[in-house]
């Protein structure tokens, strides 16, 4: 009996050691294809790395390639504008050249270019030739440049009367304030335009097309109608004012929109530049009264115009492009008709910033006070007689 017992239990404990082994090589089985799918996917996975790794390398090298050749381009590119400058160089200096041998011819009224009569012309020319001054001078050429400073906004003005050493700057193109320098000099050694002694003005004043003449201030006011204010600096008040009759919210130059009328003094005393249509007007201004003396068409387009300055009577309308570029002398009248085409002056400013927001003559030291971009800038004039000044019409 006891050994049928044992004998049972062997063959259970066998029973269950085979079961134990059917399932060790059942797990074993299953391991073993974990493993062999395991190796496929990291065959797959180094075969994906080694075409990943050849297109990388192609395309490095490609990219190299193209990099290469786009250096090699540039390179020529940068040729091929280097020449092109020296070329635009060369026909920049070839029509200065031109330009320089055929001057402009002054700007007239179509009917004086009408009156044909030698005798006649004479006549003109003589009776006008003492009509508004004694001031014979013409410009011949710029003579040197000074950029003093930069200060204060974009665009401005900066002018100094004739009479005095003071120097008065209108920053920006809308203000009720004037700064007051005693001297250039003390304006160039300031830190800004507020240093300078600051006077309060009745009205706003517009644009850029403001003068100075023996102790006033005169400038548009920034109303609906165009209005000349006279301000006594001295007094620190308004001493008179005058309405234009002059087409309104119309810039005189295109190319400073801002300005509707340019006030402007010079030998003669003070003048006015305004637009008439798609031309530029010229009117003498009684200082005192702001009565309108004289009227004169140009006939001076307003087109591409910046700014303008008057020398003896003659206006120097300065023109420019858009962008800035080059600004020249390109239109220019004599309001006594005593500048013959030969001797029109062809003017081209150095080059510079911008382009002229302003430019005021004075008389007394032969200088213009331009405002560019900015920049303070004085040029400085080089005149000579005009030619009628030299010889004039013999009387008949």
């Amino acid at each position: 009996m006891k050994a049928g017992f044992l004998f049972s239990l062997f063959l259970c404990i066998l029973a269950q050691l085979s079961e134990a082994q059917y399932h060790y090589q059942s797990l074993m089985n299953y391991l073993e294809s974990r493993m062999l799918a395991m190796e496929e996917r990291i065959a797959l996975w180094h075969e994906q790395n080694d075409r990943y790794n050849s297109d990388l390398k192609k395309f490095k090298q490609q990219a190299s390639e193209l990099l290469e050749k786009l250096g090699k381009d540039h390179a020529k590119l940068r040729l091929d504008l280097e020449g092109a400058g020296v070329r635009v160089d060369r026909v920049e200096r070839e029509m200065d050249y031109i330009e320089t041998k055929n001057p402009p011819k002054p700007c007239v009224k179509a009917a004086d270019k009408m009156v044909e009569q030698e005798a006649v012309v004479k006549e003109k020319k003589k009776e006008e030739f003492f009509e508004l001054s004694v001031c014979l001078d013409i410009v011949s050429n710029i003579r040197a440049m000074k950029i003093l400073k930069r200060v204060g906004s974009t665009k401005g003005v900066w002018t100094k009367d004739s009479r005095t050493a003071k120097v008065y700057v209108f920053n920006g193109t809308s203000e009720d304030m004037v700064y007051e320098f005693n001297s250039v000099k003390e304006l160039s050694a300031s830190l800004g335009v507020s240093k300078g002694k600051q006077i309060i003005l009745p009205s706003f004043w517009n644009g850029t097309g403001h003068a100075v003449y023996d102790g006033f201030l005169y400038y548009v006011s920034e109303r609906s109608e165009l209005q000349v204010v006279k301000f006594d600096l001295k007094n620190g008040s308004m001493a008179d004012s005058a309405v234009l009759p002059v087409e309104a919210q119309t810039p005189v130059y295109s190319l400073n929109p801002e300005t509707l009328v340019d006030l402007i003094a010079d030998e003669d005393g003070l003048w006015a530049l305004y637009p008439a249509g798609d031309t530029i007007n010229l009117a003498k201004m009684d200082s005192d009264t702001l009565d309108i003396e004289q009227m004169w068409d140009t006939s001076c387009p307003r087109n591409n115009a910046e700014a303008a300055f008057i020398v003896c009577g003659t206006v120097y309308v300065v023109y420019n492009t858009r962008p800035p570029s080059r600004s020249r002398v390109q239109c220019v009248f004599d309001v006594n008709d005593m500048v013959m085409g030969e001797e029109a002056p062809l003017l081209y400013f150095p080059r510079r910033f911008g382009a002229h927001s302003s430019l005021k003559y004075n008389p007394v030291e032969r200088q213009v006070y331009a405002w560019d971009d900015g920049y303070q800038i004085l040029y400085r004039l080089a005149l000579k007689k005009k030619l009628w000044a030299i010889a004039p019409p013999p009387e008949e």
